[in-house]
């Protein structure tokens, strides 16, 4: 079994742990809408994709 010969030091262990920071998400402004979506997804509320209705939400 593999074990450390020195312990890590906090500099070392925070340089490893850089990349495990969340990001916040990216959202846009529906182009029919104007409700916030996510990028490259389909607009909950309406249900519209680039410009056309994929998905019709009816009440």
């Amino acid at each position: 079994m593999a074990v450390p010969k020195r312990k890590t030091s906090p500099s070392k262990r925070n340089m490893r742990r850089s990349h495990d920071a969340l990001s916040a998400h990216a959202f846009q402004e529906c182009s029919n809408c104007g409700e916030l979506k996510r990028p490259h997804n389909i607009c909950p509320s309406c249900g519209h994709y680039n410009g056309r209705e994929v998905v019709s939400i009816g009440a």
